[in-house]
């Protein structure tokens, strides 16, 4: 697409297009964990959760990382010949990465596995490392699309390649159990779901391209292009790359803790796999707020280039108010009704309160990807990462203090400080670029006050529905509990949050499904107005 072409409507138009896809790829990604948990139990778990962050992070990488610092180098020119140079230099330069990584992770898998406390996961290791082998296919082609502004095949691939990749592991997964294979058996097949998903998101993009001519290629800056393309894909990905650190941290971390501390190595494990349980809840807990801003953040870089930033503030601000009141709506909602989503999700209440205080970290989540997103678009990259790996660094060190003494519930205690000194972090250096406030002091007021609406409500339920049953560990009275008491308590919290009028209508608009909510708004403020 020349660049004449890009125009507001084509930019926002492909801009809608990958929200949605990612959407899609998020939820699968957070819903196929519970069934897998179910069919495989906590240790079961535990096992393949140790192992992928290790996989995670070079498919973040690839498939969004290093795809949009692919696709801004070649926008960058419109001569044929230097494109074509520029994708050779880059395919090279991954592909010799992903060698090196591939022959690192499959060589060492015994020493990872045991720096992890637990020799037997080396099996996993070297079925995730082929992962690494389709990287460079991967970031090409989904760059090149990218760059001429076609998101139709990047998002048709995305869903395509994760849902495949859901499928191989949960049939796989069920195969593997009804036949009788141990865990570690069953979560190499799990593991081979992501080779395969993978695998089939590049043969879906090689359908989908077009034959282009062969041509001679220009000398470009090679050391120029190939830092250009390290910073930017580092920078674009470390929001969604710092998930998988910390997964990764407590991966090396918890397990060693707590045998060290005289928990029996079953034990351990087990429980382990309780404080997993955790991830696909924050996962689902963030997908509404980030998805949410994620729909504007395309609106803020696109007036950043055109005005210099002049006209973007209104989206940067409507973008931090959606994020700070859905993030700290559905953090606090689901932490008040852990017990029953426990039972619900995954059959058991153990470590509730753990699992509670760990979804907590849906609200720093909900503030903190946003911001590194906004502040990406702005061209502001290099310090967020910086504060994410500050978080980072945090987050092991609070492990170290508080899971020996606290269990799981002090590695979800170290995660929220982590994140909670990233996200004080972006709101500084967000305050030194833009010194405008964010939102007013009844913006904080009326969402507290909506939120003490909210418990109240929720407790009530629960202290009601709580008197007419007996088996509290009965799914049915699980879903009985929790399902009228998310609908009573999200009516009450909107209906506050509606009649004061802390999003305007016009805001409501610019957001997925917004118009429906606006109107519902425009009638709860009819007669004020």
């Amino acid at each position: 697409m020349a660049a004449s072409e890009w125009n507001m409507k084509t930019f926002m138009k492909g801009a809608s297009i990958l929200t949605i896809s990612a959407l899609i790829v998020k939820l699968l990604g957070a819903v196929y964990r519970v069934p897998f948990q179910n069919l495989v139990g906590d240790k079961g778990f535990y096992i393949y959760q140790q192992v992928y962050p290790f996989i995670g992070i070079f498919i973040i990488w690839t498939t969004y990382g290093a795809a949009v610092a692919i696709s801004k180098l070649l926008a960058s020119t419109q001569l044929p010949e230097e494109r074509r140079a520029i994708l050779k230099l880059s395919f090279v330069y991954l592909g010799v990465l992903s060698i090196i990584a591939f022959v690192s992770l499959f060589s060492g898998a015994s020493l990872i596995a045991s720096l992890m406390g637990d020799s037997e996961l080396a099996p996993l290791l070297r079925t995730g490392a082929y992962v690494l082998l389709v990287m460079p296919f991967l970031a090409v082609f989904k760059g090149t699309f990218q760059s001429r502004g076609e998101m139709i095949p990047i998002a048709v691939s995305g869903v395509g390649e994760q849902g495949i990749r859901v499928a191989v592991i949960l049939i796989g997964t069920w195969i593997a159990v009804q036949s009788g294979a141990s865990l570690y058996e069953t979560g190499t097949i799990a593991v081979w779901g992501a080779v395969v998903g993978q695998t089939a998101g590049v043969v879906l993009l090689v359908l989908w391209s077009r034959k282009t001519r062969r041509g001679p290629v220009v000398a470009i800056d090679k050391r120029r292009v190939i830092k250009e393309l390290t910073r930017v894909s580092l920078s674009i990905s470390a929001s969604s790359l710092i998930l998988l650190l910390y997964q990764m941290a407590d991966a090396f971390t918890i397990l060693n803790l707590l045998t060290s501390s005289g928990v029996h190595e079953e034990v351990a494990m087990t429980g382990k796999g309780v404080y997993d349980r955790g991830q696909p809840l924050v996962q689902l807990g963030s997908l509404i707020a980030t998805t949410l801003a994620m729909a504007i953040v395309p609106l803020i870089a696109h007036h950043t280039v055109k005005s210099g930033g002049r006209n973007a503030w209104g989206f940067v601000q409507l973008t931090y108010r959606v994020a700070i009141l859905f993030g700290w709506a559905a953090a606090v909602g689901l932490a008040l009704l852990i017990p029953q989503v426990n039972v619900l999700l995954f059959e058991t209440n153990e470590g509730s309160f753990a699992l509670a205080v760990y979804c907590v970290q849906i609200f720093w989540l909900s503030l903190i990807l946003p911001l590194c997103a906004i502040l990406q678009g702005a061209g502001s990259g290099k310090v967020p990462a910086m504060l994410l790996l500050g978080g980072l660094g945090v987050k092991i060190v609070a492990n170290v203090l508080l899971v020996p003494p606290y269990g799981i519930t002090g590695a979800a205690f170290a995660g929220n400080m982590g994140f909670a000194v990233t996200a004080a972090g972006l709101l500084i250096y967000f305050k030194r670029a833009w010194p405008n406030r964010l939102a007013p002091r009844r913006f904080y007021g009326w969402i507290l006050l909506a939120t003490g609406a909210m418990i109240v409500v929720v407790e009530l339920w629960l202290t009601i529905s709580n008197t007419f049953t007996q088996d509290t560990g009965s799914r049915s009275v699980a879903a009985l509990s929790a399902f009228p008491a998310v609908v009573l308590g999200a009516l009450v919290f909107l209906i506050i949050v509606m009649k004061t009028r802390i999003l305007a209508e016009k805001d409501w608009y610019l957001l997925p499904f917004g118009r429906r909510l606006a109107r519902i708004q425009l009638l709860l403020t009819k007669k004020r107005r």
